[in-house]
């Protein structure tokens, strides 16, 4: 099995509620199984449940070639819309692109350049949903990039914790922003969130239509290294 803990998995032994488990595909390896739960969990609650994505939409997923970045560009393609990649580098994009990513942004020039590429690659449309991992000057610029009735989704704060926004433009775009994390949830929303992922996401992975990405493998002893 494969699924959620409050903490401390990186152990030989751990202890989980029994509803924030899944089964592991019969297909699937150990090391493969160790790259899903957190990142796939994470993408479909964020692009479902929260964002309440739909068929059609344009999805913008920042940090586009990240564990959560990849499992997102498939789970959007796979809802059937038009997944939106960025990264700071077009090589990270260039990779993204196996994992469903329509179209691509390298930002190496800042997020300036975000709203009006969105723009054009949505035709003017602009961004149905935007699940931003980084935070920072990311939430400024992805505001600028939605369209009317926009989802903001966020994420992470690797970029800052901090930002500053046109409420105007909230406004007008009648824009929703909401943020989302995992690991404080209550324990009957981590089951919610595990249940609706093995309903929807594990039989996908199981048919190979969803992929896990394994970049590199540690021994337990090396987990400080890993995280470096």
């Amino acid at each position: 099995v494969f699924g959620l803990t409050a903490g401390g998995a990186h152990a030989e032994y751990a202890v989980a509620h029994e509803r924030a488990l899944a089964a592991v595909p019969e297909a699937m390896s150990w090391l493969e199984a160790a790259a899903v739960p957190e990142a796939f969990i994470t993408a479909h609650d964020a692009l479902v449940t929260q964002a309440a994505t739909r068929p059609g939409d344009y999805v913008v997923v920042h940090a586009a070639g990240s564990g959560v970045g990849l499992a997102a560009l498939q789970v959007a393609r796979a809802l059937g819309t038009t997944p939106i990649g960025t990264a700071r580098t077009a090589e990270k994009l260039e990779r993204a692109k196996d994992y469903g990513m329509a179209d691509g942004i390298a930002l190496g020039g800042g997020v300036e350049e975000l709203a009006p590429r969105v723009a054009t690659l949505t035709r003017g449309h602009g961004a149905d949903v935007v699940l931003d991992l980084l935070g920072g000057p990311y939430v400024a610029a992805s505001l600028a990039s939605l369209a009317l009735k926009g989802r903001l989704i966020l994420i992470g704060t690797i970029a800052g914790r901090r930002a500053e926004l046109d409420l105007g433009l909230a406004l007008s775009r009648r824009a929703t922003i909401r943020g989302t994390v995992l690991r404080p949830r209550p324990l009957e929303e981590k089951i919610l969130a595990t249940r609706a992922f093995a309903a929807e996401v594990l039989p996908l992975l199981a048919r190979g239509v969803l992929r896990p990405t394994v970049d590199s493998v540690f021994p337990l002893a090396d987990v400080g290294a890993a995280h470096e």
